[in-house]
């Protein structure tokens, strides 16, 4: 079998995770392709996930973050410049899961450390989880990808993926939260380019051949560009057809509020007002200002500061962590 490797030359998530689906279907027939690639802060959900469920979007934002949406199913996952991401890339009749994960498994021991495969896609080092995994398959051909955590900021990732103080109740597909470890705790000298290296010798190992670097030319630079456009639209990161509610409850000097938000594609397309407020028409009054806006706090802050007591709703839309 012909292998070859495909080193990711940035941290665009929209360019990688488009350069991963090109390279899908450009897979050779007796052929596999290890390709890695790094993001750099970045939240990564799966193809079926609700991300304001997932993520704290408004905070991501704020930090000047980037969301991004897979092909493959399974959970979120925070990405960093600590933190490695492998795809292997082949025909449907030369995918083998087992010894794709002896791949890493003999990666991470070149690094000195033990790593074994959990029931549910993760690999676990000193009982605790380094690296997350996804499928996809499309057309004959199929990947198997996932994160490899080396030095990735464990702070930054519990914030974004923590789930947000809003009552989602969402048709999206859930994360399975796991307690996470990075590698180079268990194995101090380690970086992402040594665990790059790592992972084109056990690769070559495994497989039982030598691989070759895989170039690019200018025209599929160019058609990887075109596919890009789309992994970084609204509609493929906001836009599918997952309709949920979101109920928001709190107490303000003017008495209890309940809002029960019903969102679709991303906006708010009605909203339910229970309150023991004295002002009759603050329903009506909230419900109209709400309406039709993105799902999104600070859009939301927007949308009700004009109102009376807009400030104090408005400050406590920002406690939410939408």
């Amino acid at each position: 079998m012909a292998l070859f490797t495909v080193m990711g030359k940035g941290f665009d998530p929209y360019y990688n995770l488009a350069l991963e689906e090109y390279l899908l279907s450009r897979v050779p027939e007796k052929g596999c392709i290890l390709y890695l690639w790094q993001n750099d802060h970045t939240v990564v959900i799966g193809r079926n996930q609700n991300p304001w469920a997932e993520c704290r979007t408004s905070l991501l934002q704020e930090e000047n973050g980037l969301l991004a949406r897979r092909l493959s199913g399974g959970g979120a996952v925070y990405h960093d410049l600590g933190n490695l991401n492998f795809t292997f890339l082949c025909m449907e009749e030369n995918y083998d899961l087992q010894k794709q994960l002896s791949v890493i498994q003999r990666a991470v021991k070149l690094a000195g450390i033990d790593a074994y495969f959990s029931g549910r896609n993760d690999l676990l080092a000193d009982g605790r989880k380094f690296s997350g995994n996804a499928f996809y398959h499309s057309k004959g051909a199929a990947y198997h990808h996932g994160t490899l955590l080396i030095d990735t900021d464990t702070e930054k990732m519990g914030r974004y993926l923590s789930p947000p103080k809003a009552k989602l109740e969402s048709k999206g597909i859930a994360s399975v939260r796991s307690r996470v470890v990075n590698l180079k705790l268990l194995s101090p000298a380690l970086t992402c380019e040594k665990m790059r290296e790592f992972m084109v010798q056990a690769f070559g190992k495994i497989y039982g051949g030598q691989p070759e670097p895989l170039s690019l030319s200018e025209d599929d630079n160019a058609a990887v560009l075109q596919l890009r456009q789309r992994y970084a639209s609204e509609d493929w990161l906001f836009g599918k057809p997952m309709p949920f509610s979101c109920i928001l409850e709190g107490h303000f000097s003017f008495g209890s509020l309940q809002l029960q938000i019903f969102v679709e594609n991303g906006v708010i397309c009605s909203v339910q007002v229970y309150t023991d407020a004295m002002d009759a028409d603050l329903p009506q009054k909230l419900s109209n200002a709400l309406t039709c806006c993105p799902f999104q706090a600070e859009d939301m802050v927007k949308a009700v500061l004009p109102l009376e007591i807009g400030k104090e709703l408005a400050d406590f839309i920002r406690t939410q962590q939408i």
